[in-house]
């Protein structure tokens, strides 16, 4: 079952920055690593999918002309932007996964750590109206934490499997990466829309 909304709403009420995303050494190594995996220095209009409190967001929309930053939890969102005030280029919006996003096209998709919290079937409806949005060349980006997590619906393998599936079926494959191990370790794919 996917995750319900009160289990982030809990989340974020216990902890600024629950995630240790601003402060994080990890974290700051996989946010380098995500950017160097674009294939492309700029994109004219992006989307990121679960930015919870905007760190990474602020790392994108400098490679963007426009970027579209979605969660569907308000403090995270409302810390999102007063993180990222003054970046008139960067949009906040709260959207949930798999049915509520923004219209595309969009050349650049980036899904990092939130596609686990999705069921199987959410998941495919996800990727389904991901690939909708993204335009033919465009750039869909996964970044997901690989060890279980007891709470979580899938793990970040499970996921990136779900997304290899459709190589062939308009996606290409174009750059894989694991960092870390079995205890503390994420996995990086990058692929383009093919016709």
């Amino acid at each position: 079952m996917t995750l319900p909304d009160r289990y982030f709403d809990d989340v974020y009420r216990a902890r600024e920055d629950p995630w240790d995303f601003a402060t994080s050494p990890y974290e700051a190594a996989k946010y380098a690593r995500t950017l160097a995996a674009l294939p492309r220095e700029r994109y004219r209009r992006g989307l990121e999918v679960g930015c919870s409190i905007g760190v990474l967001s602020g790392l994108l929309s400098e490679r963007a002309d426009q970027l579209w930053a979605v969660d569907l939890n308000q403090l995270a969102l409302a810390r999102a932007r007063a993180r990222n005030a003054g970046r008139h280029n960067l949009h906040f919006e709260q959207r949930r996964l798999p049915r509520d996003l923004p219209q595309g096209p969009f050349d650049l998709i980036v899904l990092s750590e939130v596609l686990y919290y999705l069921s199987p079937g959410d998941l495919e409806q996800a990727l389904d109206a991901v690939l909708a949005r993204l335009e033919l060349d465009g750039t869909l980006l996964l970044v997901h934490w690989t060890p279980p997590v007891h709470d979580y619906p899938q793990t970040g393998d499970a996921v990136h499997a779900a997304a290899l599936a459709r190589v062939g079926r308009g996606l290409r494959h174009l750059h894989a990466e694991r960092h870390g191990d079995s205890e503390r370790g994420y996995r990086l794919d990058a692929f383009a829309r093919s016709g």
